[in-house]
């Protein structure tokens, strides 16, 4: 049974919030905290607060040897150096055509994945490929990543990153990659489901 289903199911009818209202309580570079004034099943009412961001492409790069392009970048939140792979928003001109249920089409998808791995990295890729697409924090947030396979990956770009973004690049083993998955050495949680995807649909 997938999500459109299960929301539809006459077991589940029964779960479903229904939104009153909804404004943002606070707005910031890259996400805005919004309230939604909501019903619950039982007829009472409270405020829920959640994190409101634009979809994201998350792009796992192995180049034509096999090598995964990785990234170290600071993150503020948990105070270190964290090891991943380039992701970022999808921007309003990526759209194109999506589908009826609002996922973007795949062309919009890869429009977004070149440039962040291009300004992120300075690779260029041959060819993309979707992997899955996830919601990594729905209790709290409604974010949307879309993971990217890109292969042929090249160094052939100019870098080109924001202000707050503090990044080093370079290429490892892509079973060096994996293993960090298994052994808990890569934390990112969007890497390891790029990863794990890809070992999935490829491997």
């Amino acid at each position: 049974m997938d999500d459109a289903d299960a929301a539809d199911h006459p077991d589940n009818a029964d779960l479903a919030w229904e939104t009153l209202d909804s404004a943002v309580d606070y707005a910031c570079p890259g996400f805005d905290v919004r309230r939604d004034e909501v019903r619950f099943p039982d007829g009472d009412t409270d405020g829920f607060h959640y994190v409101d961001e634009p979809p994201a492409v998350v792009v796992l790069p192995l180049t034509p040897d096999g090598e995964a392009v990785v990234i170290d970048e600071w993150r503020q939140a948990v105070g270190r150096v964290n090891r991943g792979i380039p992701a970022g928003t999808m921007e309003p001109e990526d759209e194109g055509e999506g589908s009826a249920d609002g996922d973007p089409s795949d062309a919009a998808v890869e429009r977004a994945a070149a440039r962040e791995l291009a300004e992120e990295t300075g690779y260029e890729a041959d060819a993309f490929e979707r992997l899955t697409t996830v919601e990594p924090t729905n209790g709290m947030a409604n974010a949307v990543h879309h993971h990217v396979l890109a292969t042929g990956c090249e160094p052939t770009a100019d870098r080109d990153l924001d202000h707050n973004e503090s990044i080093s690049v370079e290429t490892v083993p892509y079973d060096d990659l994996l293993a960090a998955v298994v052994d808990g050495g890569l934390r990112d949680g969007r890497a390891v489901t790029a990863v794990l995807w890809y070992e999935l649909l490829h491997r």
